[in-house]
């Protein structure tokens, strides 16, 4: 379960930069084509957190579409699925957005 340790980093990256202040919400952006699980996420992050100054806080996960660009019919698209292939059959595909994992905003107190 590699959502264990991408917890770890979220939380350790987050520590880095608020410091002593108290954290109330972390927010991510997750692609639907970054192999990871939400439910599997949020679980991870309330292990991660434990005994830390980010011990209660709240993790807010915002998927983020998937979007690629097909190099035959030259069409950006919604990827609506794991199945990289254009509506014109077309697997020769730019991956423009979905990939991503990142920490988009933190609420202090």
């Amino acid at each position: 379960m590699h959502e264990l340790s991408i917890a770890e980093s979220i939380v350790d990256t987050v520590l880095e930069r608020t410091v002593d202040r108290h954290v109330s919400l972390v927010r991510i952006r997750v692609g639907r084509l970054a192999a990871v699980v939400p439910d599997a996420l949020s679980f991870c992050f309330d292990l991660a957190t434990s005994g830390t100054p980010l011990e209660g806080c709240r993790l807010e996960i915002q998927e983020q579409d998937a979007r690629a660009h097909c190099r035959d019919c030259d069409t950006e698209f919604v990827l609506p699925d794991l199945f990289l292939l254009c509506a014109c059959g077309s697997a020769d595909l730019e991956i423009l957005a979905g990939r991503e994992l990142q920490v988009a905003s933190v609420e202090v107190e």
